[in-house]
Formats: structure tokens, C-alpha cells, sequence
């Protein structure tokens, strides 16, 4: 060490207040008697459900597909020869971005109606987990896919077109998801609500 580092005093810990060494830790409250035994059976217990068919909802289905079949041959046609084939394009993602926003509210309202008697999930209807067969899952979201590659390549293929509006139709796939989720999802009954506790005067 350098010379004279050996003669620095070391710094003292400051002490604590008076009275902070006493305090006792917060201990945490425990759950009221048999509510420990509920939370663990509920947390274990998940009512099994019965998925639909892999052929139900076959023409949402078909419907996601024919969507990005018109939105891949008219962006990429537009992305092509841009005039006059880039209005047939704009008019398709369109029609697709909205229909797939009817789609979204359609689906919304159907499965506010079945909440009344199942257990459902926005999550859940939007997005297939746990209430759709394996099957049924890979066509939607593959038609998603492909939708969002086609409108992407296109758009980049032709900067400041209105090809970009391409986008705005993967709309479309993502509302027929959450309708066949909406419509065909299985989802457990709703549990009845527990009875409350009267507390003792």
C-alpha cells in the first residue's frame, strides 16, 4: 500500500436511534381457520373440461383462411404492379379490418352471455389457452401467421403505399379466434358464490 494509507482511521458504523434495536418484526397474520384448506383445494382442483370436436367451428375457420387468402393475392399483386392493382388491396384490408372488428364485438357479447353459467377468461376467448383443441388452435393462429408475414413483406415491399393498410387487416384473423373461442371454447360452470361468514358479536 502507498505510504501513509496505513495511519487512516477506519469509519464507524453510525448506531441506530434509541429504541430501533427493540422493535419487534412484523409478523405476517395467518388466515382464518379452514380458509388455509380452501385456498390450496382451489388452487389444486380445476374443473376438467370437455373440448369441442376438431372439426366445430369449421367455417370460422375457413372464413380466417379465405381472409388472408385475399389479403396474400391482393397485397402481393399491389406490391407488384402497384397501379392500378394497390386499390383493389387498400379496399380488401379494409373490409377485413373492420369485419374483424365486428368479429371482436360479436365474440365480446357472446361470451359476456355464457359468463353467466362458465367460468370465461378474456384471455382465455381471445386466445385459446386451455378452452380449444390442439388442432383448432394451429389453423387459426396459422392463418394469423401468415396474414401478418404477407401484410408485412408487402408493406416494406412498398414503402409509403397504401399497402401499409395491409396491416390493419390481420384484424380479421385475430377477430375469428376470439369467435370461435367466443362460441365454441370450453370453459368450466361457474362455482356458486360461498356463503359468508357472520362474524360473532
Amino acid at each position: 500500500m502507498p505510504p501513509g494509507r496505513e495511519a487512516l482511521p477506519r469509519k464507524e458504523r453510525k448506531p441506530m436511534p434509541p429504541g430501533r434495536e427493540a422493535l419487534p418484526r412484523k409478523e405476517r397474520k395467518p388466515m382464518p381457520p379452514g380458509r388455509e384448506a380452501e385456498a390450496a383445494a382451489a388452487a389444486r382442483t380445476r374443473p376438467e373440461v370437455d373440448f369441442a370436436e376438431a372439426g366445430a367451428g369449421g367455417r370460422i375457420v375457413a372464413a380466417s383462411w379465405w381472409g388472408t387468402a385475399l389479403l396474400v393475392v391482393t397485397s402481393g399483386a399491389g406490391a407488384i404492379d402497384p397501379h392500378p392493382l394497390d386499390v383493389p388491396a387498400l379496399v380488401v384490408a379494409l373490409v377485413l379490418f373492420f369485419g374483424g372488428i365486428v368479429a371482436f364485438f360479436a365474440a365480446y357479447v357472446i361470451a359476456i352471455g355464457r359468463s353467466r353459467e362458465s367460468e370465461i377468461g378474456i384471455a382465455a376467448v381471445f386466445g385459446l389457452a386451455g378452452c380449444a383443441p390442439r388442432a383448432v388452435q394451429v389453423r387459426l393462429y396459422a392463418s394469423l401467421a401468415v396474414a401478418i408475414a404477407a401484410s408485412v413483406a408487402t408493406a416494406a415491399a412498398r414503402l409509403h403505399s397504401v399497402l401499409a393498410f395491409g396491416i390493419l387487416a390481420n384484424m380479421w384473423a385475430l377477430g375469428m379466434i376470439g369467435l370461435w373461442g367466443a362460441r365454441f371454447g370450453a370453459f368450466p360452470p361457474r362455482r356458486p358464490p360461498a356463503p359468508r361468514r357472520r362474524r360473532g358479536r
